[in-house]
């Protein structure tokens, strides 16, 4: 059902659905338009809507052509919507949903398009906040790029900080997507321009591996590998690329690249990884509660295990096939004790393809079986012993002469 967003613009159809508002296919004087429509408890929240304002300069003025334009914040009545560029395509996370993992040179390709748009971006005071799969769009008119990817453009600039007000998030809460956030953030500390850096590898390293290097399990689980965790190596890449990835991962924000860098870098390293095919590897091992595992585990078909994905799913009730499946979220920011408490200093090493999950019904038959096999030969070499002894017994009594029998022979003067 179509409706009218301020005097200008009408939202057809829905897109898709997020925490922070949905998103509508709509039409304006100049065409087609993306429109999100944020929710309406954020648009009575007059000091959001103050903040909404304040931000309007800076966002209409971001030109790029690896960022959506907005080209239009409308304020009106009840409605709060940011009008932008529509791109004919789909988000980074619906290909990750149908692929798994990219070759390394479409990876790389895409991730060298984002961070072009975030230098812009920060060249002009933004921090994006919210890097993500689901905010990368895949521009499927554009032209193909090194190995077969097409033009990614991030979106969503400036929602992240339009919801992080002071009354809404106060110094105990957080606002972000676990998976992606820079320790420094679950610190405390104000996000600068190298939370963007560190989310875009840690997008990278999923578009690689299948899998985020700190994700899984419960997000505070998630929090604490960030800040206390050094990531897992993934094996088959250029060892070039691999020591990009752990600098722009590193846990001090001045020891990152910058956007424009990080660009120039990856480009400089695609002919090492042209033709490569994705990676075989698969993935580690999560902490799920251990209540859950063991059940959810049980209740997969026979043959199947459950496949527990890097990112948190933290929307309730989100489906796949949300277009655009924002996961805003306020977090308590865990104090220093928890930080420290059961941080193992590694991060989880990606398990070789077929090995069983510690927890899984088949690691429990295989443990259940290696632990039958030892006890059966342990009653094995049991049973042996006791043979063995009962032959040396019977070698002795058969050699004893009947003096030996009875009692000691006299001594010999």
């Amino acid at each position: 059902m179509a409706r009218k967003i301020g005097s200008r613009y009408t939202a057809n159809q829905i897109l898709g659905r997020g925490s922070a508002g949905t998103v509508w296919l709509g039409e304006g004087p100049e065409g087609p338009v993306a429109i999100k429509l944020l929710r309406e408890d954020l648009a009575s929240d007059q000091e959001l809507v103050g903040r909404f304002v304040q931000e309007r300069t800076a966002l209409l003025g971001l030109e790029h052509p690896n960022v959506v334009s907005v080209r239009d914040l409308v304020v009106d009545g009840n409605d709060l919507a940011l009008v932008m560029d529509l791109v004919r395509g789909t988000d980074l996370r619906t290909r990750l949903d149908r692929d798994r993992r990219l070759a390394p040179e479409a990876a790389v390709a895409i991730v060298a398009d984002v961070a072009d748009g975030l230098a812009a971006a920060h060249a002009a005071g933004v921090v994006h906040r919210d890097v993500k799969p689901e905010n990368v769009l895949l521009d499927m008119q554009g032209p193909l790029g090194p190995g077969g990817s097409h033009p990614a453009l991030l979106t969503d600039f400036g929602v992240a900080k339009l919801i992080d007000t002071p009354r809404r998030t106060r110094a105990t809460k957080i606002i972000g997507t676990p998976d992606y956030l820079a320790p420094e953030i679950v610190e405390g500390l104000p996000p600068r321009a190298a939370v963007d850096i560190y989310a875009l590898a840690t997008v990278l390293y999923e578009l690689l591996a299948g899998f985020t290097p700190f994700g899984g399990g419960h997000p505070g689980a998630v929090l604490r590998r960030h800040v206390t965790e050094r990531v897992a190596p993934l094996p088959g890449i250029p060892d070039e690329l691999w020591q990009l990835i752990v600098q722009c991962l590193a846990k001090a924000p001045a020891s990152r690249l910058r956007a424009s860098e990080l660009g120039t870098r990856l480009r400089e390293l695609l002919p090492l990884v042209t033709g490569m095919p994705p990676l075989d590897v698969d993935e580690p091992d999560a902490e799920p509660a251990a209540d859950e595992a063991p059940a959810a585990e049980e209740a997969a078909p026979a043959g199947e295990r459950v496949r527990r994905r890097g990112a948190v799913p933290l929307v309730p009730g989100a489906k796949p096939a949300d277009s655009n499946r924002d996961t805003h979220t306020s977090m308590r920011v865990p104090g220093p004790d928890e930080l420290a408490g059961g941080a193992r200093g590694t991060a989880r090493v990606p398990r070789p393809t077929g090995a069983p999950r510690p927890g899984s019904a088949r690691h429990r038959a295989a443990t259940r079986r290696r632990r039958v096999a030892l006890g059966a030969a342990a009653v094995a070499l049991a049973a042996a012993a006791g043979v063995g002894a009962w032959l040396v017994a019977s070698e002795d009594d058969a050699g004893a002469t009947p003096q030996d029998s009875n009692s000691s022979a006299p001594a010999t003067p």
